[in-house]
């Protein structure tokens, strides 16, 4: 399946894909740090959980705003949403960079595409406005009558 400028399914799967790998980074964060201090275990346990959800939230709504750049067609919301985008695509960037071990690595990398992807895709949408987006056709050759003897 190709997307041509279905950012609303873009981000969706970019919404399912990092809470899974954050779910995944979270749960090895809070075990690493349970079994260096073992003493503030819940602490660490408690921070994890709301930055999960505030990365959740964050990426929900991309999610909702990828939805209504597609379904309204609308360039103002493609154009926020490459803002958002863009803001996914640095702070990714910054934290591959700077990762503790290889599974925030694959994390941070797998955003990183993801967005870059999804920029993409809303400039593909911007650019066709209210008209559809095909791709450019080869010319058809044409065949020639068979004669049936």
């Amino acid at each position: 399946m190709k997307l041509q400028y279905e950012t609303g399914v873009a981000t969706l799967i970019q919404f399912v894909a990092l809470t899974l790998l954050n779910v995944a980074t979270g749960t090895t964060s809070v075990v690493t740090q349970c079994r260096e201090n073992s003493s503030d275990c819940v602490g660490d346990l408690m921070i994890s959980l709301i930055f999960f959800l505030l990365i959740v939230s964050w990426f929900a709504f991309v999610a909702m705003l990828g939805y209504l750049a597609q379904h309204r067609r609308s360039k103002k919301i493609a154009l926020v949403l490459i803002g958002a985008e863009t803001l996914i695509a640095m702070v990714a960037f910054f934290n591959a960079r700077h990762h503790p071990d290889l599974l925030s690595l694959i994390t941070s990398v797998v955003d990183l595409l993801l967005a870059v992807w999804i920029i993409y895709l809303a400039i593909r949408l911007i650019r066709a406005g209210d008209g559809r987006i095909v791709t450019k056709s080869r010319p058809r050759r044409r065949r020639l009558p068979t004669t049936s003897l």
